[in-house]
């Protein structure tokens, strides 16, 4: 009988270092970019956030001077003519104070339809004397990522708009 080798299929040990080492640099280059990625997408939405504000802000304040300048009857019994003043917006009553949605759950949450965690947000308030709700990004950095809404004043007669922020910073 001869002696016959008979090939068996594999690595070399050489071949799988090779292979690891090739995984392990492409690990490296993308680990970066997917974080990076993921905060570019809590600054986008931080952005949009800002966006929804303005918009809701808008629409509630037009519907007020709406309510305000009308002398038919409202479809509604609470109007901005109202004490206290509220607006309906697609069958929600948003509080406004000053003309503007309200800093508060009921006000500029309810008109943007903000539902805070269920919205990636943490919301809460500010101890100032203007009323004002701030919108953290989960996953950012408070107060590094964040959007501000400062309720509407009204002095010496003149009503001044909503102030809106954004820090992205920390996102």
């Amino acid at each position: 009988m001869k002696n016959r080798h008979i090939a068996q299929g594999g690595f070399t040990l050489i071949e799988l270092i090779v292979v690891l080492t090739i995984i392990a640099i492409l690990a490296i280059v993308a680990v970066p970019r997917l974080i990076e990625t993921q905060r570019d997408a809590r600054i986008a939405k931080a952005q949009a956030v800002q966006g929804v504000l303005r918009s809701a802000s808008a629409l509630a304040h037009g519907r007020c001077l709406l309510d305000l300048s009308s002398t038919a009857a409202s479809q509604t019994l609470i109007n901005c003519k109202s004490n206290p003043p509220a607006v309906d917006m697609e069958g929600t009553m948003v509080a406004i104070q000053h003309r503007y949605p309200a800093a508060s759950a009921d006000g500029i949450d309810a008109a943007a339809q903000i539902t805070g965690m269920g919205d990636g947000l943490i919301v809460s308030n500010a101890g100032s004397a203007i009323p004002t709700r701030i919108y953290d990004i989960a996953g950012g950095t408070a107060p590094e990522c964040r959007v501000t809404y400062q309720e509407a004043t009204f002095n010496g007669g003149v009503y001044t708009a909503p102030v809106f922020s954004l820090v992205t910073t920390g996102c």
